[in-house]
């Protein structure tokens, strides 16, 4: 907080100064709004784009006891930052946090946390609100610059600074940093990382098969840039303390005591630990109940009490499961270390049996059953039409989303029992990786023209679930018949990190105990050819670019032998798609015809989707996509659209519906989404008193076109003639000639005789 006065004292001055990175100028700013809050800082740059990030940090009012850290982080779109009212008819305010939101706020809360000291329970919370927004490029790794800076400022523990760099690797291998949103589309690498000066402590990529290469490469560059922005970040906090001061909080921690621990220690041996091993989860639990029952007799019986607190050798005897899971873990990550023993017996890069299941749900479109260990992910495929793509409508320019994949993660997957409530920021975060994961296999909408659906319902979980989702959604798409370019599968690397000797282990397919007692959660979804998604958390001050190339290594082992067993369930791409799912039909029109089509106020496609049970959708460019349940009515619209856009041309000759009778002047029929009168005097070869001697209202007419008046809209046909009246006309016309001929040799013998 900046020292000011309500009253007449003037306000100090702001403190701003642009800094040039990677020739793009980034200017920081405080002292000017935010005044009352322990840290805030404004981050422009040349793009009119305008972050406002600050930092709390409660001192009272405390949960002492808490077993976690409470650091909150929000990512606020504002609709005024583009120039946007937003929202509904009824709703004109901002609502709960888009997708893009949430996943901007895991962004920044992933590579903070960790730089904060383990056991304190302080109430933090960083809230960047974007204020200003072009449109044109992501916002968020300016949001972990920001949170770094004002947490520093706020005097907190935090023990950064962190830097963060948007890299997108473009087809010719050039670099490009912070990238437009249209520059990342283009790439074939968009990478997201954050870091310290020494080591990268989060990664957030999607790629199109990028080689191990490519990607270690990139990393290397954007540490480089993460080096600069922190010296940014330096610079600036060192001006910032000489003009405000940085304050200095009181900061609380929860901390295992010390001497209790020790006592734990000494009873839990590790030969009593030996009980957790090669359990399943469920008999995990129950022994590692029982080792806390134990130990708390153990307690009892050497002097501690749960229940006085004035006591001196009093305990919370609910702190005593952390002390034995303390105990577990320490033993568990030496086992790991020094033996290269894994909880379940597994070899350090041994992935657990995987198996399958296709066509499990009879009615959906495409459905699969993905099972790694213990863990069971449902991935179910729907296909739809252009009417069904996703509209994100948000703060951000409006886009369309052709695939999309949820996640979910119920409480019956981990055995638990509570209330089933709205999706959170996991499920959001986890179901954005594996769309990332596949978006780069899929056919484009020329080579497929649906919108894709998927969702991965996590049915039993062990760990790994997001990766499995993955697995499951790729043999559920090539189950529904959608021609993916490429099988993906993902796996989750672990870590056991020695801050004391700098030895690690790297784990392939962890499991859950694995992930908690673990200091890497390293994810990567990828092909034969290459990576397509990756996601990194740790919960160490960062890993060294050796780290990740001996990840990549070990993960593609792993990769390579899930991808067998996946296509021994589902070897290839399903050859047709699923009886139920739509027909897709397209059509192209002419632009100048697509009001024609619509007609007057949309009558005439909302008659056709009623009267054939289908969808409509016609774009910009006259491509129309019609998507129906049934190939009959589809091609009946089909045909109809092509009479409407139909051009008449004098001598097409047609079949029409007598629609009106014009009495003494013709008929008007109806042809191929027109109209045109045959007159009276194109009836017949001969002369007709009532058009009703010939036509009448419903009939079916052969006719000519012969006159087309462009300016008046008006075309005029003459009835062909049928077979009998053609042999008439015929035999009239040998008669007349008869006549002739007989009239002209009349004529010939009185000149003789004359």
């Amino acid at each position: 907080m900046i020292g000011i006065s309500d009253k007449n004292a003037p306000l100090l001055e702001p403190l701003k100064k642009t800094y040039e990175i990677e020739g793009q100028k980034i200017t920081f700013e405080s002292g000017k709004i935010g005044l009352l809050i322990d840290g805030a800082v404004t981050i422009s740059d040349e793009n009119d784009n305008i972050l406002f990030v600050t930092a709390g940090f409660k001192q009272d009012g405390l949960n002492e006891k808490a077993d976690f850290f409470p650091l909150v982080v929000d990512f606020q779109e504002k609709y005024y930052a583009t120039g946007k009212i937003g929202g509904n008819k009824f709703q004109k305010r901002e609502g709960r946090p888009t997708d893009d939101a949430t996943l901007s706020a895991r962004l920044i809360d992933r590579p903070i946390r960790p730089m904060f000291p383990k056991g304190i329970v302080n109430d933090t919370q960083v809230i960047v609100t974007v204020l200003s927004a072009s449109g044109e490029r992501e916002l968020g790794f300016w949001g972990i610059v920001g949170a770094s800076l004002t947490l520093m400022m706020a005097g907190t523990p935090f023990e950064g600074p962190v830097g963060a760099c948007r890299l997108a690797l473009m087809a010719d291998g050039k670099y490009i940093f912070n990238p437009s949103v249209e520059e990342e589309k283009s790439s074939i690498l968009n990478l997201l990382t954050a870091g310290t000066s020494d080591a990268i402590t989060m990664v957030e990529a999607a790629a199109k098969e990028a080689s191990d290469k490519q990607m270690l490469d990139a990393l290397a560059k954007s540490h480089e840039i993460i080096k600069k922005i922190i010296e940014a970040e330096k610079d600036y906090l060192s001006l910032y303390k000489d003009k405000y001061g940085i304050p200095e909080p009181k900061v609380v921690y929860n901390l295992p005591n010390a001497d209790i621990y020790s006592e734990i220690k000494e009873f839990l041996t590790e030969e009593k630990l030996e009980v957790l091993y090669d359990k399943g989860k469920k008999e995990f639990q129950k022994e590692l109940d029982n080792l806390t029952d134990l130990t708390k007799e153990y307690l009892l019986g050497v002097g501690y009490n749960f229940e006085d607190e004035n006591q001196e050798k009093y305990l919370d005897e609910n702190s005593i499961g952390e002390f034995v899971y303390k105990r577990v873990k320490e033993v568990m990550r030496k086992n790991i270390l020094q033996n290269e023993r894994r909880l379940d017996g597994r070899k350090l890069d041994e992935v657990r049996t995987v198996s399958g299941e296709v066509s499990l749900l009879p009615r959906t479109h495409g459905s699969a059953l993905f099972r790694r260990g213990l863990t069971q992910a449902l991935s179910v495929t729907t296909l739809g039409g252009p009417d069904d793509t996703q509209v994100l409508d948000g703060m951000m320019p409006e886009t369309e989303k052709i695939y999309m994949h949820h996640y979910n993660f119920p409480p019956y997957s981990v055995g638990e029992v509570r209330m089933l409530r709205g999706v959170g920021r996991r499920e959001i975060g986890h179901g954005a990786l594996a769309e990332k994961a596949l978006v780069a296999v899929l056919p484009s909408l020329e080579e497929f023209p649906y919108t894709i659906r998927v969702v991965s319902e996590i049915m039993t979980c062990n760990g790994s679930s997001s990766m499995a989702s993955i697995c499951g959604s790729t043999m559920s798409l090539m189950n529904a018949g959608v021609p993916i370019k490429a099988p993906v599968a993902g796996v989750a690397m672990g870590m056991i990190y020695d801050e004391e000797t700098g030895n690690y282990k790297i784990l392939s397919d962890i499991q859950a105990q694995e992930d908690f007692l673990g200091d890497m959660d390293f994810k990567v979804g990828r092909t034969k050819n290459g990576i397509t998604a990756m996601q990194l958390d740790v919960k160490i001050k960062g890993l060294k670019l050796e780290v990740f190339e001996n990840t990549f290594a070990q993960s593609k082992g792993a990769i390579d032998y899930i991808l067998e067993e996946m296509l021994k369930v589902q070897p290839k791409v399903a050859e047709s798609l699923s009886p139920y799912a739509p027909l897709i039909l397209k059509i192209s029109i002419p632009v100048d015809k697509i009001s024609a089509v619509i007609g007057r106020g949309g009558e005439n496609v909302q008659k056709m989707e009623k009267d054939y049970n289908l969808r409509i959708s016609i774009a910009d460019d006259g491509v129309t996509t019609i998507t129906a349940d049934s190939q009959e009515n589809a091609e009946i619209v089909i045909e109809k659209i092509k009479e409407i856009i139909w051009e008449p041309e004098v001598g097409f000759k047609g079949t029409g519906i007598v629609e009106k009778i014009i009495d003494g002047v013709g008929a008007i029929v109806a042809f191929k989404g027109k109209t045109g009168m045959i007159h009276i005097s194109k009836l017949s070869y001969k002369r007709v008193a009532k058009v009703e001697d010939i036509l009448n209202i419903g009939d079916k007419v052969d006719f000519e076109i012969v006159e087309i008046d462009l300016a008046k809209g008006k075309i005029g046909l003459k009835r062909i003639l049928s077979e009998a009246e053609l042999k008439e006309l015929e035999e009239l016309k040998k008669q007349k000639e008869a006549e002739l001929l007989k009239k002209v040799g009349a004529e010939n013998k009185e000149k003789t005789e004359s």
